[in-house]
């Protein structure tokens, strides 16, 4: 186990999620709405990719309350302290005791805050977590690009999916295409342990079984799981039938302990909808993970 690799696979991940929860921001809408342009506090969204990217906090959400200086009311005298020339009966009255002064009223000289993004305080920890057990289960192979390149786009999907049950088609199906082509050319290399027609085969295989489930029963199954499929059977497939159906069962294995967790705790009945996408994901970081020590 290569700390140096390890230590790099950490950076990648700190550092591409923490420009998840803008993008999830943004993306989590419900289907027949525009993606996000600005932020709660209605700033619009600036800076690279034309503001997908950037950190949680807009520039000025994130910039510090400045507060505004005491000014003395209009008319009131500069100061208390009666001059040289000043008669004593027109010097102001000693101050009372403070045991007998009324306590003044709270005052907020700050500017408001503004409302933040929703929480995704989870979502940079599960990207570097995720990035460093690939990294220490596929070591220096030229497959682990691909999987360091995947995960933060994987670890947004389910970011999204959780909060509005939805799989963005400006995510799923680039996904697809990077798996594809990242695995393709991790083949072209010498020391991969997979096979790329394998995972060809294994995005077809779980994607068409997911569009079955799909035409089956459209209510239980999105179609946005359907193209999430694909990717995700293209990087099981890379180490063959039995990782694909592995990280395939693993997915539904998730899935139906989160739901069955629920009903006994009585926040959901048995027809209450779940983002599915998060436990496929999961499953899938499992088959993966699994492959990637097997090879």
């Amino acid at each position: 186990m290569d700390p140096v690799l390890l230590a790099l696979a950490a950076v990648w991940g700190a550092a591409t999620g923490l420009l998840i929860p803008r993008a999830a921001y943004r993306f989590a809408v419900e289907p027949e709405e525009p993606w996000r342009t600005a932020c709660p506090a209605g700033h619009p969204l600036a800076g690279p990719a034309r503001g997908w990217l950037g950190p949680a906090r807009c520039a000025p959400c994130a910039a510090p309350a400045a507060r505004v200086p005491e000014t003395p009311a209009p008319g009131a005298p500069a100061s208390e302290t009666p001059g040289p020339g000043t008669p004593a009966s027109e010097a102001p009255a000693p101050e009372a005791p403070a045991s007998e002064a009324p306590a003044p009223e709270p005052r907020t000289t700050d500017t408001p805050t503004t409302p933040a993004y929703a929480p995704t305080t989870l979502a940079p920890l599960v990207t570097v977590l995720a990035c460093v057990a690939l990294a220490a289960a596929t070591g220096a192979r030229p497959e682990l690009v691909g999987w360091l390149a995947l995960a933060p786009v994987a670890v947004l999907l389910g970011v999204v999916d959780r909060r509005v049950h939805r799989l963005p088609d400006p995510l799923t199906l680039p996904l697809a295409a990077a798996a594809v082509l990242l695995l393709g050319g991790a083949a072209l290399l010498p020391g991969h342990a997979g096979s790329w027609t394998s995972g060809l085969l294994g995005g077809l295989a779980l994607g068409g079984f997911y569009l079955l489930l799909f035409l089956i029963n459209p209510n239980g199954m999105g179609f946005g799981d359907v193209k999430l499929a694909v990717a995700l059977g293209v990087a099981l497939g890379w180490y063959g039938w039995t990782v694909l159906f592995v990280g395939g069962f693993a997915g539904f294995l998730f899935g139906a302990a989160y739901g069955l967790a629920l009903v006994l705790l009585r926040r959901a009945g048995r027809r209450t909808g779940i983002p599915f996408g998060p436990f496929m994901i999961a499953g899938a970081l499992t088959g993966v993970l699994l492959g990637a020590l097997a090879g």
